[in-house]
């Protein structure tokens, strides 16, 4: 993968870890009854915008963890905030060891892109270096 498509999906994966991160925070709303209808509304869009962009990730680089099926099956299995909000205890841990999985996973699919980040980088300065011949 060139340099330009690996900087582009790094920050790809950054911006949809931080979509995560909000669907986590919408899991606290929910779990603290919350919320309003707006907050419905921005959660839905959340869930969205994670399910397209994991298509999108997927076309570009191969990874086997998270798979897509946990994916899908955790913001299918998260309807709404409502639904979330009635969940008792153990079902509601669940689903938050399931979105932590999910994360951790991302997180390293973002750290093995790094190394490679760094491995292209570094080759291309050596190559920048030794490369060039004085005319």
């Amino acid at each position: 993968m060139d340099t330009k498509k690996l900087d582009d999906l790094i920050i790809q994966i950054e911006n949809y870890l931080e979509c995560w991160k909000q669907f986590n925070h919408y899991l606290s709303l929910a779990r603290t009854k919350k919320f309003g209808q707006e907050d419905e509304n921005q959660f839905l869009e959340v869930k969205s915008v994670l399910a397209q962009e994991l298509e999108m990730i997927i076309s570009a680089v191969e990874f086997s963890n998270p798979t897509k099926d946990e994916v899908h099956g955790l913001l299918g299995g998260a309807t709404s905030l409502r639904f979330l909000s009635e969940l008792n205890e153990g079902a509601f841990r669940n689903l938050e060891n399931q979105w932590h999985k999910i994360y951790i996973g991302l997180q390293s699919i973002l750290g093995q892109l790094k190394v490679q980040q760094r491995q292209t980088e570094s080759k291309s300065v050596w190559s920048n270096f030794f490369g060039k011949k004085k005319s």
